[in-house]
């Protein structure tokens, strides 16, 4: 039982207390409302946890659509690059990466993820050197050990620069491999039921590294299989340009000309779409990671948010690779999102609470689990941040909303992921912090060193 905070339940009519309680019984919530909770017994028998919430604010878990682990490993690198001079600094690093350097990197970007409130994370791998190991595996050992909701993308790429992509041609694979290895990650990884804490996508890169013929067999491979679809998708002008010499169209067009748009599909980025893209991309419902502090950070441009759920796009929002957006805090590009917004469209462009809907509900959407996610109301999953507000940095903010997204990141006081504490008291109790902490400093220095 949590009582005694506020609480914004980001529910259809946008229901919040001042002050309510939260009961969760097992993996799932079992009441919301005002004022303290109905004193029962639990009906197993076991012990009630009560928690005195008072000055906190409680909101679903936030679900980060986009990330790249293993870029923990190359922060700081390529600091003030441009998007393509940035990938091309950083894939030799990359290439030298192992399973080993991923798994630590990895515990390291999701612990920290978990102490800024995110409970869902996806995250999209697509370098896979040869001689590195499970680099995907990898990951998804991380994340049962942090404990977060993890939904790991197989990502590829298939066209080197001899083929006139982008990526040097020892960091890509075959067609054929990245097929069966997409199938064999499927099997080995994927659970659908409702309560899932592991679900995997497809994900060929970006239209500048991977072949139209990759696009194609991924999509009726992920659709046979009944995943999710995910890929880059006009990140920069720089993209633009090369799907028009390319292509003779713009990405969306070269995307939908491969059938590769719908509900089954989200799209990283999105930043340069004309109406006509951003109508097209709402006719077919395809989801939309916004991704504001790496945007910002490789200076690629300002995503139409606003436009985009005016026209009813599913957006979420997504931290992006820790080597762009070296903050790796989905709250805060929550807050991002509502500077970026405001600053091309005034200060109604986006409010605060459409910017939290955007990091909760619209995650839930986006990864395709509206259902169980995102909301905190009775039978959904116990996927739930509680922020403490009541400390200096927020001492007399009257809107607690306004005060998480518009304040100084606050303390997570209890984050629970499937009705388990990942984090406590603004500590990690799933693994030790400062462990790793050392390993990824050590990790991080190892891959640098291969460059």
């Amino acid at each position: 039982m949590l009582e005694g905070c506020a609480i914004a339940t980001m529910d259809d009519a946008g229901t919040e207390h001042a002050r309510g309680h939260i009961v969760v019984a097992g993996n799932r919530i079992a009441a919301v409302g005002p004022g303290v909770a109905p004193m029962t017994d639990a009906t197993d028998g076991s012990e009630i946890r009560q928690i005195d919430a008072s000055g906190c604010l409680a909101t679903p878990g936030l679900i980060n659509t986009h990330h790249h682990l293993y870029q923990w490993a190359t922060r700081g690198m390529a600091a003030d690059a441009t998007l393509f001079e940035w990938l091309t600094e950083l894939y030799p690093v990359w290439a030298a990466m192992d399973a080993e350097i991923v798994v630590t990197v990895a515990t390291a970007g999701l612990g920290w993820l978990a102490k800024t409130g995110c409970t869902t994370t996806a995250d999209h791998h697509y370098v896979f050197p040869r001689s590195g190991g499970d680099v995907l595996g990898a990951t998804v050992a991380a994340a049962r050990e942090v404990g977060l909701r993890f939904h790991p993308t197989r990502g590829s790429m298939d066209l080197g620069a001899s083929s006139g992509g982008l990526p040097p041609d020892d960091v890509v694979e075959s067609r054929d491999e990245i097929l069966a290895a997409t199938e064999v990650a499927i099997a080995k990884f994927h659970d659908p039921s409702p309560e899932s804490m592991l679900r995997i996508g497809v994900a060929p890169c970006s239209p500048f590294s991977v072949s139209a013929e990759l696009l194609t067999e991924a999509a009726q491979l992920a659709r046979n299989r009944g995943v999710r679809l995910h890929t880059h998708l006009a990140e920069t002008a720089d993209e633009t340009r090369y799907c028009a010499e390319r292509f003779g169209r713009t990405p969306v067009e070269y995307l939908d000309s491969l059938d590769w748009l719908g509900t089954d599909v989200w799209l990283a980025h999105a930043v340069h779409l004309d109406d006509a893209a951003i109508a097209r991309i709402a006719a077919t419902g395809t989801g939309v990671a916004h991704c504001p502090s790496s945007n910002g950070r490789l200076g690629s441009g300002i995503c139409r948010t606003p436009a985009l759920l005016e026209a009813g796009v599913p957006v979420g929002l997504g931290v992006d690779g820790s080597a762009s957006n070296e903050a790796s805090s989905l709250l805060d590009d929550v807050r991002q999102a509502v500077y970026m917004a405001r600053a091309v469209g005034g200060p109604q462009a986006m409010s605060v609470r459409q910017a939290l809907r955007m990091a909760t509900r619209g995650g839930a959407q986006v990864l395709g689990r509206p259902d169980d996610l995102g909301v905190l109301e009775p039978g959904k999953l116990a996927d739930i941040a509680l922020w403490r507000l009541d400390t200096l940095p927020h001492a007399g903010i009257a809107d607690p909303v306004a005060a998480l997204v518009l304040g100084a990141r606050p303390p997570v006081e209890l984050l629970l992921v499937n009705g388990q504490p990942v984090v406590e008291h603004d500590r990690l109790v799933t693994v030790d912090e400062d462990d790793v902490a050392a390993a990824a400093r050590r990790a991080s220095a190892r891959a640098a060193a291969r460059r």
